[in-house]
């Protein structure tokens, strides 16, 4: 049995590109880098606000926020609001511990738990000032308790914080 291979392949490209006009015809296109306006450029984060009562959480979470947003690209860092096209205010007001999975012969004994941090993330803009977008964004993990539970929660935290992290950063930048 013989295909017509050249045939073929001019029918599917001709089918893909009626696909994407139509698609763009009805207003569904989909756009490559940044959304943001071109005169927001840079981004200033204070050290986060911590009102979730657990010790520290601040400064996991503001260092994976910068390690984000300069891994991400989109906007730069800046060392000062002064230097900033858009400042982010970031206040940590929820830490929940969820059990998940408790030992097989000790049913009080939890083995995992999930950790989540919530947060509410303002953006505003330095020039002119105003406030560009609010928002309640969280993140979390699972995590084994090995040892004490101190301890297991310490170890947990990067991993919550980054995807705490990751979240805002689609917060800002897919905003627009």
């Amino acid at each position: 049995m013989k295909t017509n291979l050249p045939g073929l392949t001019a029918r599917i490209m001709m089918l893909s590109a009626l696909v994407i006009g139509v698609l763009a015809a009805a207003g569904c296109v989909y756009q490559l880098g940044s959304s943001l306006p071109p005169n927001l450029q840079t981004i200033y984060l204070p050290m986060f606000v911590n009102k979730c009562g657990e010790p520290q959480v601040e400064n996991d979470t503001t260092r994976a926020a910068i390690q984000e947003f300069q891994k991400d690209g989109t906007l730069r860092v800046v060392p000062s609001a002064a230097e900033a096209d858009l400042v982010l205010e970031v206040t940590l007001n929820r830490y929940k511990l969820t059990p998940l999975r408790y030992e097989r012969d000790q049913s009080r004994t939890t083995r995992e738990y999930r950790l989540r941090i919530g947060a509410d993330v303002v953006v505003r803009k330095t020039k002119p000032a105003g406030i560009l977008t609010r928002a309640s964004v969280e993140g979390e993990t699972t995590f084994l308790v090995a040892g004490d539970l101190t301890n297991s929660k310490r170890t947990a935290l990067p991993a919550a914080a980054l995807d705490l992290a990751h979240r805002i950063v689609e917060t800002v930048t897919e905003a627009w």
